[in-house]
């Protein structure tokens, strides 16, 4: 029986080494697409690195930069959505963003995580967690999503909330930890 590779199991959600031959040139060539997508003036030639680098670009959608994120693969951006300048995704697992989504400046989509024990720090090992944004959510400036949340469909986050959990459907989140702290009629 094969053993699993690194990237296997960063994306089953298991405990990898981030150091991984492999894992580093793909962070390496997800770095060169990027340095050519924040020099890029063009927005045609900007939408053309993006369908490079992410794993889904949809129709319509923007990404202003600067723009930075970890592998760019893993990230899949429905139609209609906008992430807003400064945006960092680590996106070590999936990152789904529904379609008509707004996401705010400097928001930041992590779903890397490091192992409180030092030792397995120390040897370079992770553990990612996908992170789903779902579709008419708006998450404000400086947000914060933390590894292996969701945002349900038409949710508010506000700017500055720290998410530590998932976040209901038509509800409005805001602070640190993120709390509900209303619902949304529709």
């Amino acid at each position: 029986m094969r053993s699993r590779s690194e990237k296997e199991k960063m994306l089953a959600g298991e405990s990898y080494s981030f150091r991984d031959p492999e894992l580093v040139a793909e962070r390496e060539k997800a770095k060169e697409l990027l340095r050519l997508l924040n020099a890029a003036e063009e927005v045609a030639e900007r939408q053309a690195i993006l369908r490079k680098l992410l794993g889904g670009m949809g129709e319509a959608s923007f990404v202003e930069s600067p723009f930075h994120c970890t592998y760019g693969k893993n990230t899949h951006v429905g139609d209609h959505s906008y992430l807003n300048f400064s945006c960092i995704v680590l996106d070590n697992n999936e990152v789904r963003i529904g379609s008509r989504v707004m996401i705010g400046p400097a928001v930041q989509i992590y779903t890397a995580a490091h192992p409180l024990q030092v030792a397995s720090r120390n040897r370079g090992q992770e553990v990612a967690k996908p992170v789903t944004i779902g579709d008419d959510v708006w998450i404000g400036g400086g947000a914060v999503l933390l590894p292996g949340v969701t945002v349900g469909r038409s949710a508010v986050v506000g700017a500055g909330a720290v998410v530590t959990r998932s976040v209901p459907a038509s509800t409005v989140v805001a602070g640190n930890p993120a709390r509900v702290i209303r619902e949304i009629e529709h």
